[in-house]
């Protein structure tokens, strides 16, 4: 695991307290730029990037003949109107019926360019996980890349790759079993935003590693969350958040 610095607790600040960020304070965007372009798109990580992304946040499955891919849903009806299961799907045909939309992990790589993608692993087991962490080791993206999910994803990625940069998803106040962080190993423990209070922060903090949150999609959310000390924030609105750090900032 890196080796992690907590930050020592901040003075008390009430609500109306102005926030003050951790310079190194990470901006993630929530699957690209989605209220503006379509999520989990080329043009959506770009949207993103262009309004102040660290790093991009996308979800990675794979087709029926082994191909990662950026989709959330293990279908494509929400999104692309179709009613057909990614798994039933070649590349090339979910290239057909998308236009293209629908990018490889490697074109995703490719697009984000040296800012960093944060990889979601929705269902993934221990072939995919192979599969995902091997693409990102033949695009030379190691350093690139994080991996986000719960504990048996993540369990999977360490074991394709010793040196993996993993935010374990954690939804409860409870902590992990320290049988399982020493598993995992991860960098960062990874929280649903309302459950990080100034306590969990310092308490995550005292234990030698990182607090990211998802989703808070509005200034009020993210101003709380800066003060309670988080080192990292997931977001749909990546331009508000922006807009928070350069208040807060001056």
């Amino acid at each position: 695991m890196a080796s992690v610095t907590p930050r020592p607790p901040s003075a008390v600040l009430s609500p109306s307290s102005s926030p003050s960020p951790s310079p190194s304070l990470t901006v993630v965007a929530h699957r690209g730029d989605p209220y503006r372009v379509r999520e989990n798109t080329v043009p959506s990580i770009l949207s993103a990037i262009g309004r102040g992304a660290d790093a991009v946040e996308v979800d990675v499955r794979l087709t029926k003949d082994g191909v990662p891919v950026l989709l959330h849903d293990d279908s494509l009806k929400r999104l692309w109107g179709h009613d057909r299961p990614l798994a039933a799907l070649t590349v090339a045909r979910l290239k057909e019926l998308t236009d293209g939309g629908v990018p490889t992990l490697r074109e995703a790589l490719l697009a984000a360019g040296a800012h960093r993608l944060m990889l979601d692993l929705p269902g993934g087991d221990e072939g995919s996980v192979r599969t995902v962490v091997g693409t990102v080791r033949e695009c030379g993206a190691a350093e690139r890349v994080f991996y986000c999910a719960g504990g048996v994803a993540m369990l999977q990625v360490r074991a394709a790759d010793p040196s993996a940069e993993i935010a374990l998803t954690w939804n409860t106040l409870a902590p992990p079993r320290r049988v399982l962080l020493d598993a995992v190993r991860p960098r960062w423990l990874n929280y649903r935003f309302g459950l990080a209070s100034r306590e969990l922060v310092e308490r995550v903090h005292r234990d030698g590693l990182l607090v990211s949150v998802w989703t808070p999609d509005t200034k009020r959310s993210m101003r709380k969350l800066i003060r309670n000390g988080v080192d990292s924030i997931t977001t749909n609105r990546v331009d508000a958040l922006a807009a928070v750090l350069r208040k807060a900032r001056r």
